[in-house]
C-alpha cells in the first residue's frame, strides 16, 4: 500500500505549502519544495506497476512495497508532529489570558532537513531496485504450452451433481440463450455463475437444440490459439494432434470449417476482457450467425454489456441457502430435527454466497463431532467455522483485489473499516476517502469527481454492491466474504485496525496501525486505545461506529495526527474540547446538542463538519448561530449542523464550500448565499410553528447558488401544513439552471406550480414526497421534463396524471409509492422511450394492472411491493 502513503504524503506537503495560514521560514520553503519532488518522483515509479507485466505476487516487489510505505510514513509522521508541535505552542501563546486569536502560523522545519535527506537517499534506492525488480519479474501469464484440454463435456456430465437454488434463473438463462447469440452472466466471485453456465450446458433442452457444445476457461492472459485447439478437441472427439493445424489463421479457418452448418453452444467462463469474445468472431467466420450461441460468464460489467443480452446472477434466499448446506452435508441423508435450527442459522450468516455455503459445510462434515453444542457454536458469526471458511475464501478472492490498480486498492480496502454487512452511504464514503488523502483527481476534473469514477469501477467489477441507486449509487456495501478480505488485509499492512470483539486480546495487533476502527462497545473500546496509546500515537483515524453510546467517553487528544474523529454514535452534552488540540483533523463528526465553540477556527484544515442533534432531546424553539468564526474556515467543503444557522457573513466568504446540509429557511437569505458562491448541495429543514403559514420563502434567493446541483427541501412537521386549508401562495421561484437533482417534502404546492420544475433542462432527479404536491389532478404539458431520468412520487392524494406529447423523453425509472387514489399511471411507453423500470409500492389493484398491461406491450420491468401483491414482474 505504498502508493496511498504516497498520495497522502503529497498532499500533506502540499497543503503546507499552499496554506494562507503558514508562514514557512525561510529556508524551510525550499526544504519542503525538495520533498515534494521527491515525493513526486516515487509517484511515478509506483505508477509503473500497474503498467509492467510482473506478477502481482512477486514476493520481492511486495517487500519492496512494503519499505516504501514505512520509508513514506516515517517522513509523514515527523513532518505532521513537527507542524502540530508548532502550531499547538502558538496558538496557546496567542490565545494566553483571553486574547483574541490569530489565525496565522509561522513554521520552521530546519531541524527535519536531515531526515528529508535521509529519505530522499532511501528512496533513491527502494526505487532502483523496485524498477528492476518489475524489469525482471516474470509475466503473469498462464502456462505457455497450449496442450490440448480434456473435454470438458464428459467431465460436466459424468459428475454432475444436484444444482440447489436460482431455478428461476436458470429458466431464464435457458430461455434467453435459445434466441439471443451471446448471453452474459454476471457477478461477484463464488456466487454460482460457473454452475449455473454447466446446468445450461447439459440441460437435455440445450442438447437438443444444438449439435455441439464446448466449454472453455479464459481467464486474465488468453491465447486465442490455446482456445481453438480447446473448442476443436471437444466439437470433434476424434481429431488428434496430429490433425490439428498450427498458427492462428489456419487454426481459425479449420474451426470455421468444423462449426459451420452445425448448431453449437460454447461457453467462456471467467472472461476478463471485453474485447474477447469480438476477437473470436472476428477470426471466426460464419456463413450465419443463426447457428451459433455464446454463454460468457464474467465478474466485471464491462465484459457483460458487450452482450446481446446479460443477467445478473443474485445471492441466494434464506431457504435457498439452508438447503444447499443441508444438501452438502448431509447428501442423501435427512438432518437430524435438533441440528435444524442451527443449521439454518449457519446458513443465513453465509449471507447468499453459495461459495460461502459450500465451504462451510465441507468445514462441517469433516469436523469430528456434529453434536447441537458444536453446530451452535458455529452459528456465531465469529466462530472458528466461519474464520477458516474466510481464510480458505479469500484464497479465491484475492486475486480480485490484486489486481485493481494501485489507485482503487486503498478506495476498496478502506470500505472494511465499517460494520459486516452495513449500509454505507456513498456521500460519506467519498467524503472519508478524502479526508483520509487516500485518492486525488488525475488529470482534470475535482476530487469528488473521481472518487465517484472509483467507486462505479469497484462496483463493475463486482467488489462492491448496490444497495439503493437512483441516476447514481446512493448506498453500497461489501458482502461478507470481502468484508473479511479487507479486514485481513488492512491488519497486515498496518492500512487499519477493528476493534470488534470483547475478549482480552482486543487490541492485539494495534501497533502502529494507520486507522482504529471501533465496532464494539465504545468506552472498553477507547479503554484499550488508551492502554496502547504509545504504540499508536501516528494513527490517523478514529472511526466509532460501534453501538450508540449514551454517555460521553474522553476523546484520545493525544493522537495528535487523527484526520478523522467520527464519534455520531457517542452523545456528548458538553463539546469536547480536548478535540481542539487535533490540529490536523480534516473530518469531525459528532452528536452533540450545544452551541459550537468560537475557537473551533483553530481547526485549520478541516474539510467537513458534521454535528447531529440528540433525536431524544426537543429543540428549545430559539434559534441557534454558529460562531461567526466560521466564516474563518476557509479549508471547509462540507458543512452539516443540524438546528444552528449560519451568522451574517459581514462580507466573509467561504469559497471552498460545497454541501450545507441541514439547516433552516433562516440561511437562505442573499448576504449567506452570495458569500457561498460554489455550492452544489443543499440541504433545508423547515419546522413549522402552529402559527407558521407560509414556510416557502426558502426558495426567494435560490437562484443566487449558480452552481447547485443538488436541493433537498423538507419540512419535517407537515401534518401543520396539512391541518390548514391550501390558500393561494406565491408560486415557486425559480431555481438554478445547473440544478440536476431536486428532492421535495411536505409543502403542499399545487400541482399547477410543477411548471417551474418542469422546465429545468439539467434536472435528472425529482423526489417528491410527503404531500410536496396537493391535489387530485396533475397534467403534464408537451415537451416537459426533458433531461429527467429517475421520478419517484410518495404520499400524495393524487387521482389523475396525463402526459403530454414528448414530455419525459430521457426517463429511466419512474417510483409510485403509497399512491392509494391514484387511478392508473399514462400510457407512458410511447412517451418515455428510454424507459427501464416502474416501482410500485402500495398502490392500489388499478395502478398495478394497468403498470403490467404497459409492461407487457412496451417491454419494460415493473416491480410490485405491495399489500395486494408482492413479487416482480418481467416480460
Amino acid at each position: 500500500m505504498a502508493y496511498a502513503a504516497v498520495i497522502s504524503l503529497k498532499q500533506t506537503i502540499k497543503r503546507l505549502l499552499n496554506s494562507p495560514h503558514i508562514s514557512i521560514l525561510p529556508p524551510s520553503r525550499e526544504t519542503l519544495e525538495f520533498a515534494y519532488e521527491e515525493v513526486l518522483s516515487l509517484q511515478e515509479v509506483l505508477e509503473k506497476f500497474d503498467t509492467s507485466n510482473s506478477s502481482s505476487s512477486s514476493e520481492r516487489v511486495n517487500v519492496l512495497d512494503e519499505q516504501i510505505r514505512e520509508a513514506v510514513c516515517k517522513l509523514e509522521d515527523l513532518l505532521e508532529t513537527n507542524v502540530s508541535n508548532q502550531l499547538l505552542s502558538q496558538s496557546e501563546e496567542s490565545c494566553l489570558g483571553g486574547e483574541s486569536c490569530t489565525f496565522s502560523f509561522s513554521l520552521n522545519l530546519q531541524e527535519l532537513k536531515h531526515d528529508i535527506d535521509s529519505f530522499s537517499y532511501l528512496v533513491y534506492k527502494l526505487k532502483e531496485e523496485y524498477i528492476n525488480e518489475l524489469s525482471s519479474s516474470l509475466p503473469n501469464e498462464e502456462d505457455d504450452d497450449i496442450n490440448i484440454s480434456v473435454p470438458s463435456r464428459i467431465y460436466f456430465e459424468r459428475n454432475k451433481s444436484k444444482m440447489v437454488g436460482l431455478c428461476d434463473q436458470f429458466c431464464e438463462i435457458r430461455d434467453r440463450i435459445m434466441g439471443k447469440n451471446i448471453v452474459s452472466l454476471l457477478g461477484m466471485a463464488g456466487i454460482g455463475k460457473t454452475t449455473l453456465a454447466k446446468e445450461i450446458f447439459v440441460d437435455p433442452l440445450v442438447l437438443n437444440r444444438f449439435n455441439c457444445r464446448a466449454w472453455v476457461t479464459v481467464g486474465p492472459n488468453f491465447k486465442l490459439e490455446r482456445i481453438m485447439k480447446d473448442i476443436l478437441a471437444q466439437v470433434n472427439p476424434d481429431i488428434n494432434d496430429t490433425m490439428i493445424v498450427e498458427g492462428e489463421n489456419k487454426l481459425a479457418q479449420y474451426l470455421s470449417k468444423v462449426l459451420n452448418g452445425r448448431t453449437h453452444l460454447i461457453v467462456f467462463d471467467d472472461v476478463r476482457s471485453p474485447h474477447f469474445i469480438f476477437e473470436f468472431l472476428r477470426i471466426i467466420s460464419y456463413d450465419s450467425y443463426d447457428c451459433c450461441r455464446f454463454l460468457i460468464t464474467t465478474r466485471l460489467r464491462k465484459v457483460a454489456i458487450r452482450s446481446s443480452t446479460h443477467l445478473q446472477v443474485r445471492l441466494l434466499n434464506k431457504e435457498e441457502s439452508w438447503n444447499l448446506l443441508r444438501e452438502k452435508v448431509f447428501s442423501q441423508y435427512s438432518c437430524p430435527p435438533q441440528l435444524e435450527k442451527a443449521g439454518r442459522k449457519i446458513a443465513e450468516n453465509c449471507d447468499g454466497l453459495p461459495l460461502t455455503i459450500v465451504t462451510v459445510a465441507e468445514l462441517l462434515s469433516n469436523a469430528d463431532e456434529m453434536t447441537l453444542e458444536y453446530w451452535n457454536k458455529a452459528a456465531e458469526i465469529e466462530s472458528s467455522v466461519f474464520n477458516d471458511a474466510y481464510d480458505q475464501i479469500s484464497k479465491v478472492l484475492l486475486p480480485s483485489y490484486k489486481c485493481l490498480s494501485q489507485h482503487l486498492k486503498a478506495c476498496f480496502l478502506y470500505m472494511g473499516v465499517f460494520p459486516q454487512n452495513s449500509e454505507i452511504s456513498r456521500s460519506k464514503l467519498i467524503k472519508l476517502w478524502s479526508a483520509e488523502g487516500i485518492i486525488e483527481p488525475i488529470k482534470l476534473g475535482t476530487l469528488d469527481d473521481f472518487a465517484d469514477k472509483y467507486l462505479k469501477v469497484l462496483v463493475s467489477r463486482s467488489l462492491v454492491m448496490v444497495f439503493e441507486k437512483s441516476s447514481r449509487v446512493k448506498t453500497c456495501g461489501l458482502h461478507s466474504v470481502f468484508w473479511h478480505l479487507c479486514k485481513r488485509e488492512a491488519e497486515k499492512i498496518k492500512f487499519f485496525h477493528v476493534l470488534s470483539t470483547y475478549t482480552h486480546s482486543l487490541a492485539k495487533g494495534i501497533t502502529c496501525q494507520r486507522r482504529l476502527c471501533i465496532l464494539n462497545n465504545t468506552l472498553f473500546a477507547i479503554r484499550d486505545v488508551y492502554n496502547t496509546m504509545t504504540s499508536i500515537l501516528t494513527a490517523r483515524s478514529l472511526l466509532c461506529y460501534g453501538p450508540p453510546h449514551q454517555y460521553p467517553v474522553q476523546i484520545c487528544s493525544d493522537l495528535r495526527l487523527l484526520r478523522v474523529l467520527d464519534a455520531l454514535t457517542i452523545r456528548f452534552y458538553e463539546f469536547p474540547m480536548e478535540v481542539l488540540k487535533l490540529v490536523q483533523l480534516r473530518y469531525l463528526a459528532l452528536t452533540y446538542n450545544g452551541k459550537l465553540p468560537p475557537s473551533i477556527f483553530k481547526l485549520w484544515n478541516l474539510q467537513f463538519l458534521i454535528v447531529h442533534r440528540h433525536v431524544s432531546i426537543k429543540s428549545s424553539g430559539s434559534q441557534l448561530f454558529l460562531p461567526i468564526e466560521i466564516w474563518d474556515m476557509k479549508d471547509l467543503k462540507h458543512l452539516q449542523i443540524m438546528g444552528s444557522d449560519l451568522q451574517d457573513p459581514c462580507g466573509a466568504l467561504l469559497p471552498n464550500l460545497l454541501t450545507l446540509l441541514d439547516v433552516s429557511a433562516h440561511n437562505c437569505t442573499k448576504g449567506i448565499f452570495e458569500r457561498i458562491p460554489n455550492l452544489k448541495k443543499l440541504g433545508i429543514r423547515i419546522e413549522l410553528a402552529p402559527n407558521d403559514i407560509e414556510p416557502l420563502s426558502c426558495f426567494d434567493h435560490i437562484s443566487h447558488l449558480h452552481k447547485l446541483e443538488s436541493l433537498k427541501c423538507v419540512v419535517v412537521n407537515p401534518e401543520v401544513l396539512r391541518s390548514k386549508v391550501v390558500s393561494p401562495r406565491a408560486p415557486i421561484s425559480n431555481f438554478p439552471t445547473c440544478l440536476k437533482r431536486l428532492s421535495l417534502s411536505g409543502f403542499g404546492y399545487p400541482w399547477e406550480d410543477m411548471r417551474v420544475i418542469a422546465s429545468l433542462r439539467n434536472l435528472e432527479v425529482l423526489k417528491l414526497r410527503c404531500y410536496a404536491f396537493r391535489g387530485p389532478k396533475w397534467e403534464t404539458k408537451d415537451m416537459e421534463f426533458l433531461g429527467l431520468k429517475y421520478l419517484l412520487i410518495e404520499d400524495t392524494d393524487l387521482v389523475h396524471w396525463t402526459v403530454g406529447e414528448h414530455s419525459f423523453p430521457m426517463l429511466k425509472c419512474l417510483s409510485i409509492k403509497h399512491c392509494y387514489q391514484l387511478k392508473q399511471i399514462p400510457e407512458i411507453g410511447h412517451c418515455f422511450d428510454s424507459l427501464r423500470a416502474i416501482e410500485l409500492t402500495d398502490c392500489s389493484p388499478l395502478v398495478v394492472t394497468c403498470a403490467t398491461k404497459q409492461m407487457q406491450k412496451y417491454k419494460f420491468d415493473v416491480s410490485v411491493h405491495s399489500s395486494w401483491d408482492d413479487g416482480k414482474l418481467k416480460p
